[in-house]
């Protein structure tokens, strides 16, 4: 490169097309930095603007959506913007390309892995131990009267499908008394900060909701404990309110809790 475009890593104002092309790079790595910040706040705020009932929720996916793309191309434009003022040496536009690729590449990378997520899993929303007798809700159902997904269970066909996406669901069994199991299962609920509903111990029956912390979804979930044998067994179930796919959120939340019941 040339000595007197550059000197100590700064513009040699004396030739025009070397500062016309510092002013570039300039704006470029200011353009990349904004859309970089503009992205990330579209994503965090495309939940709790839904939670927040700012929006419907299929707003905030939308959001989530087009601030992903948005990621990706700020993540690809400052990547351009670190390589061009390194090759020329611009320190403070490389410092700035870099921290706007810094701010956009986490997030588009767990956007992109929640993709990969959410086309791998079960498009169902209804996860239980026990799909040929799955618990029923009772006290919940008024809750539940405007949800977009039933309450009833789909059937043959959503058992299938979780089979097939999550084969290690299944009853609990303990060696522990049913009364026993109702307090482990009840202290497990509360210690996942679930909201309780009903804990009715005579019919071995806890109904509660669960709050996701960022778009604010509400998911309800029953616990059925009877006695088997001389010990018991628990079987939950975990249902969505709205959404076709819960992207595995359920089958979590039931893996976590039966982890939880058998400490």
């Amino acid at each position: 490169m040339p000595k007197d475009i550059y000197t100590n890593g700064k513009p040699n104002t004396t030739t025009g097309r070397p500062k016309e092309r510092y002013t570039a790079l300039t704006g470029l790595v200011f353009i990349c930095f904004f859309i970089s910040i503009l992205a990330v706040s579209a994503v965090i705020l495309a939940g709790f603007g839904s939670r927040w009932g700012w929006w419907h929720f299929r707003t905030g996916l939308a959001i989530l959506k087009y601030s992903g793309y948005a990621s990706l191309v700020a993540a690809g434009l400052s990547l351009l913007g670190c390589v061009w003022s390194g090759f020329i040496g611009a320190r403070l536009s490389f410092a700035i390309a870099l921290t706007g690729l810094l701010i956009t590449l986490p997030v588009a990378g767990t956007l992109w892995q929640w993709k990969i997520k959410a086309q791998t899993v079960p498009r169902i929303h209804d996860i239980t131990t026990d799909t040929e007798n799955p618990p029923s809700f009772k006290a919940i159902l008024p809750m539940r009267r405007d949800a977009l997904n039933p309450s009833d269970y789909g059937g043959r066909e959503i058992a299938a499908q979780q089979r097939a996406g999550y084969p290690d669901i299944g009853p609990l069994a303990l060696t522990v008394s049913p009364d026993e199991a109702f307090q482990r299962a009840v202290s497990a609920a509360v210690n996942m900060g679930w909201q309780i509903v009903d804990a009715n111990q005579a019919e071995g029956r806890i109904e509660a909701t669960d709050t996701t912390y960022w778009f604010g979804f509400k998911d309800d979930i029953v616990v059925r404990i009877i006695s088997e044998g001389a010990g018991s067994r628990i079987d939950i179930r975990s249902v969505s309110r709205v959404g076709i796919s819960d992207v595995g959120t359920n089958a979590r939340r039931i893996q976590k809790f039966l982890e939880k019941v058998s400490q």
